[in-house]
């Protein structure tokens, strides 16, 4: 569980939901909607990017619009004590967009993008060749139904409401 300053009240949830509705709204335009001082939304603001709650703005930008129209997840089995060289050379590579550690037989689960299915086998054959890599696995990602969101997280902290296990 995070730390007490590494959560989002329920002001702090409604300011995030404001810029998700209007994310080119100005401090006062902020200060205003939500009935709070300027230096007050000013300063959650900056506690909250400078806290890395807030994720990059390069997180709303559709990989396709850079040409790389397919997406695919990458399982990598990685041997004992290498995970950390791995997926630091994993974020070394463009076309990496997110390395999660996992449990079970797949040691990291690997979301990248290509240009296209020969793209994607050179990506695939790079990620292999790291050194402490000895196995992967691919799955072309085919269509999305739900897009990362936290919108409904959102609307429920803003309200105050938490989940049963937080009451």
């Amino acid at each position: 569980m995070p730390a007490p300053q590494d959560r989002l009240d329920a002001t702090d949830a409604r300011l995030v939901q404001a810029l998700t509705d209007d994310p080119r709204a100005t401090v006062m335009a902020l200060s205003q909607r939500l009935g709070l001082a300027r230096n007050t939304v000013q300063a959650r603001l900056t506690r909250l990017e400078a806290g890395g709650l807030l994720t990059p703005f390069e997180s709303r930008v559709r990989p396709e619009a850079l040409g790389y129209r397919l997406g695919a997840y990458v399982t990598v089995q990685v041997v004992q004590r290498g995970l950390e060289e791995v997926a630091a050379a994993l974020a070394a590579l463009p076309e990496v967009l997110e390395v999660t550690a996992l449990s079970g037989a797949a040691d990291l689960l690997v979301r990248v993008v290509a240009v296209d299915a020969d793209d994607l086998w050179r990506l695939t054959e790079q990620v292999l060749a790291l050194p402490g890599v000895e196995r992967t696995d691919t799955a072309l990602a085919l269509r999305r139904y739900v897009d990362h969101r936290v919108g409904p997280l959102l609307e429920r902290a803003a309200g105050g409401d938490r989940p049963a296990d937080q009451r």
